[in-house]
């Protein structure tokens, strides 16, 4: 056999088995897809509470009955969060509450909180109420607080106790269930300044 009629011969079986080593553009992308895929899993938040960074928390110093805790929460993912429940061993409940017309109250459904945005909890507006203090609460004490999402994810944080004083208000007590424990504070005040009302912004 000539070399021309030899190297004929060969030439299908090498493009043969050079095409079977090249990737297909479908086997590509779908690689591509899966590292992707990969990446973002691992560097995300897995769930509400992982979405969330809590700071300039602050709690009022109070000695029983009630008080409340502050502080900015901001939301990182791209999805509303609703804080749905809040708790603390420092008191026999923690309710979500609103100021409104000079009145503290629970409020409905949650705090939520836009994609990229954040809530403010402060004197005036949204906060976190200590119903019951179950033991003198002193400026410097660590204060734990635990929040729970609506994905049932939970964030727990802590706050500074400081000394604060403000313009009285009062409470709407239907809540209260008449439970001296729950009666608040000497001195119990959350403000009533136009510039601290409750406020739920987008981030910048």
């Amino acid at each position: 056999m000539s070399r021309a009629a030899f190297a004929a011969a060969i030439a299908p079986p090498r493009a043969a088995f050079a095409a079977a080593r090249r990737p297909t553009r479908a086997a590509l992308v779908a690689a591509l897809a899966l590292t992707l895929a990969a990446c973002s899993s691992g560097g995300g938040a897995t769930n509400d509470a992982d979405s969330l960074t809590i700071t300039d928390t602050w709690a009022k110093a109070a000695d029983s009955g009630m008080t409340a805790a502050f502080g900015t929460i901001a939301n990182t993912s791209s999805h509303e969060v609703t804080i749905v429940a809040a708790s603390s061993p420092a008191a026999k409940e923690v309710q979500l509450h609103e100021v409104v017309n000079d009145k503290m109250r629970q409020v409905d459904g949650g705090f939520v909180i836009p994609a990229g945005g954040t809530l403010t909890l402060q004197p005036g507006g949204f906060h976190l109420m200590f119903m019951g203090v179950t033991s003198p609460i002193k400026a410097g004490d660590d204060v734990s607080l635990t929040i729970t999402m609506s994905d049932k994810s939970q964030k727990t944080f802590t706050a500074v106790a400081k000394d604060f004083t403000g313009a009285n208000e009062s409470y709407d007590g239907a809540t209260m269930g008449g439970d001296a424990s729950m009666a608040p504070s000497d001195g119990m005040t959350m403000g009533t300044d136009p510039a601290m009302s409750p406020s739920a912004s987008m981030g910048g």
